[in-house]
């Protein structure tokens, strides 16, 4: 009895942890940058600021947050040290940072950093990836408990930029790359194996997180990458279903909705909507709708918004589309300022998208594009901001590539 009561009371725990406005992991605990939490900022400026925290290097991970610590990576040293950090919520004091060596960096492209991939918590673990330089599990002290430095070389001009998540006892990574790629899962408590599925991602590789839908029948594992999406069976890994995308790259994490998986390429191409639950090759035959992309290349991942889909091109580019046919909602795509890479926020029924000078935009889906609000940062001309944004608690985080920001409501 003492065993069951103590299981029952750490579910309430993480249940009432997560109603408070954890952020466990890349774009929130679903994958998909959506929020419950009721009080998320919708104007703020250079007066709403509550802390500023330079970061040692560079990086692009989005924060993830636990009982009012922070996580997220850099790398120092031209890529040689790669860094977990832990900071403050309510000061931004860094309150620990364990580095890992890496004698022979990956190769990143421009737009890419040696720690792109965020962090991932359940409370009491705190798991970074970092490609060849291995994949690291801290207790939420700091406290190494165990490494895996024998996950491949990841080949390619490209980098990484897949995120780990966590599924009950299991870790799953995204490992595409130019050479060998493989989808994985770890035991999180020791890092051992559970199962490895090869994937024919070459070869150029992808740069996706999976996210993990439920449609009644079973859970599937469904992950975005260079030739299409594809379902996976989250016991074994086993793949399920692949359905041909329109274009390459297949970076932006897809959108699961009425019962839809909402997918967009990366490379210009068009929008594509799978139903889930089938087998085999399913590009003819569980293929929804299809409906053109305007503005280019698409790094932002879709958001649907009720009836509404969102997709931002890295131009700024703006389409809405309903949900349940393709059908375009607006008279033409609309464009909002500045070059896009990070994915969006809803919270509310509305949209965030912030471009990478720093200013976010805050939109309300409809019959036209209404900006409810455009939301700037003084930050410095080196500053990138390719993170997605992060709700916690009334204010949000937004990282740079070199700084943290903690904002509150104007």
């Amino acid at each position: 009895m003492r065993k069951t009561h103590l299981i029952v009371l750490h579910i309430i725990i993480v249940i009432q942890g997560l109603n408070a406005g954890e952020w466990t992991s890349f774009r929130g605990p679903q994958g998909t940058g959506v929020t419950q939490q009721k009080d998320v900022p919708i104007k703020w400026n250079s007066n709403s600021i509550v802390w500023k925290t330079d970061l040692p290097g560079v990086g692009q991970s989005s924060p993830v947050h636990w009982d009012g610590k922070l996580f997220l990576t850099t790398a120092t040293n031209g890529g040689k040290i790669r860094h977990t950090i832990c900071v403050n919520k309510a000061s931004g004091k860094i309150l620990w940072n364990q580095s890992v060596p890496s004698n022979s960096p990956e190769d990143v492209h421009r737009m890419n950093t040696h720690a792109t991939p965020s962090c991932v918590t359940d409370g009491e673990r705190v798991i970074s990836f970092f490609g060849p330089a291995g994949m690291h599990c801290y207790d939420l002290n700091g406290n190494l408990q165990w490494s895996r430095t024998d996950l491949g070389d990841f080949p390619g001009a490209w980098g990484i930029a897949g995120s780990p998540i966590i599924l009950g006892d299991k870790v799953i990574q995204n490992c595409d790359s130019a050479g060998p790629s493989y989808l994985l899962a770890v035991d999180k408590k020791t890092g051992k194996t559970t199962w490895k599925t090869q994937r024919n991602e070459k070869p150029k590789g992808g740069w996706s997180t999976p996210i993990l839908i439920d449609i009644g029948s079973r859970k599937e594992l469904v992950l975005n990458g260079e030739f299409g999406v594809k379902g996976y069976d989250p016991k074994n890994g086993r793949e399920l279903w692949f359905c041909k995308s329109f274009n390459g790259r297949g970076s932006p994490v897809p959108f699961f909705a009425h019962g839809l998986v909402y997918t967009v390429n990366g490379k210009p191409g068009d929008l594509y909507v799978v139903k889930p639950g089938g087998s085999g090759d399913v590009t003819k035959t569980r293929m929804a709708w299809h409906a053109k992309r305007r503005g280019g290349r698409d790094l932002p991942a879709p958001a649907v918004i009720g009836d509404h889909v969102i997709v931002t091109a890295m131009s700024g580019v703006t389409s809405c589309y309903d949900a349940r046919t393709g059908a375009e909602k607006w008279p033409e795509a609309k464009r909002i300022e500045g070059d896009f890479s990070g994915a969006p926020l809803i919270a509310n029924g509305l949209y965030y998208i912030q471009n990478e000078a720093g200013t976010t935009y805050v939109l309300r889906p409809g019959k036209n594009l209404d900006v409810v609000a455009k939301n700037t940062l003084p930050s410095k001309p080196d500053e990138i901001f390719r993170a997605t944004i992060v709700p916690v608690n009334g204010q949000v985080f937004l990282r740079s590539s070199k700084a943290l920001y903690c904002v509150k409501g104007s």
